[in-house]
């Protein structure tokens, strides 16, 4: 049999923004997959599917067409290029710890300009990469603009008269505020999200394929905001030790040889670790260990 005679499904990964996040990701779930400097086609450690390196933009238009079965895209540009009903949204991606957190897409227009409200842009310029989706707000408010697309330097059109308002991303509205722009309404909130081809979904195989990912990519993503928490606990002392524990289910407990102790064990969401471990120590815990998750299923 040969390699290619094993390939059930073909992937998308996305190049730019969303690559390293997106790599990060997969290799969390179990999949290894190694770029060359010279193509697009990276190795994947599992032979049943082929990867390949896309823009992000193209991507759900390859998976609408049939040349992939599965992808990862970002909301904007599924909505962007009108497939929201064309492909099957299988799972949002929500990256916590990566650099792929939700953004948004903003309207923004100079900090001294007299415009308050997306309404006082009537029949004024505007500039975007995204311009069917800025298209459709300003239509959903009834508001006529001027929209052109901006092929990069967006927030600069504003600062040089190009444009009187810009719909740009931003997770934080550092750069626009750092052009001296002011943001006054939010268009959209994107984040990654998988989806996969029609066709492909009807096909067993490839629906089982795309299943597995999909549970082992989303309990990868659940346990980027989780740890695991161990310790030995006195048993005279073990109830106020438990209430002190959030979990998934309840806490695992063990016993000891030594009867005046036991072993617990739970899951817990990572920002109460720092103050849980003092507390459990405090309440005679001892050997506390706090180790990372790979994957929560």
């Amino acid at each position: 049999m040969t390699a290619e005679s094993q390939i059930i499904l073909k992937l998308g990964v996305p190049k730019g923004s969303l690559e390293d996040a997106t790599i990060n990701l997969f290799e969390r779930a179990g999949w290894k997959i190694r770029k060359h400097t010279r193509n697009y086609f990276p190795d994947i450690n599992d032979p049943t599917i082929a990867a390949s390196l896309c823009r992000v933009q193209e991507i759900g238009g390859y998976i609408e067409a049939g040349i992939l079965d599965l992808g990862i895209v970002g909301l904007d540009w599924l909505m962007e290029c009108g497939l929201e009903d064309k492909v099957v949204r299988i799972a949002d991606l929500v990256y916590s710890k990566t650099s792929n957190r939700p953004c948004r897409w903003v309207l923004a227009v100079a900090g001294d300009a007299p415009y308050q409200s997306p309404r006082d842009l009537e029949g004024k310029r505007i500039a975007t990469e995204l311009k069917g989706l800025t298209s459709r707000y300003f239509d959903r408010l009834g508001v006529n603009v001027n929209i052109f697309y901006s092929w990069g330097a967006t927030e600069a059109k504003v600062v040089e008269g190009l444009a009187d308002g810009i719909v740009e991303v931003t997770e934080t509205g550092t750069t626009i505020r750092a052009h001296g722009l002011r943001i006054i309404d939010e268009v959209m909130c994107s984040y990654p999200v998988l989806i996969a081809n029609k066709d492909a979904m009807n096909d067993p195989a490839k629906r089982a394929k795309i299943e597995q990912i999909t549970l082992l990519l989303e309990g990868a993503l659940r346990a980027e905001s989780l740890v695991a928490i161990k310790m030995n606990a006195p048993a005279d002392n073990l109830d106020a030790i438990l209430g002190m524990l959030p979990s998934l289910n309840s806490p695992t407990v063990s016993p000891l040889q030594d009867a005046r102790w036991l072993s617990v064990e739970t899951v817990v969401n990572i920002d109460v670790v720092r103050d849980l471990i003092p507390r459990l120590r405090k309440a005679g815990a001892e050997g506390i260990i706090e180790y990372a998750l790979n994957k929560v299923i």
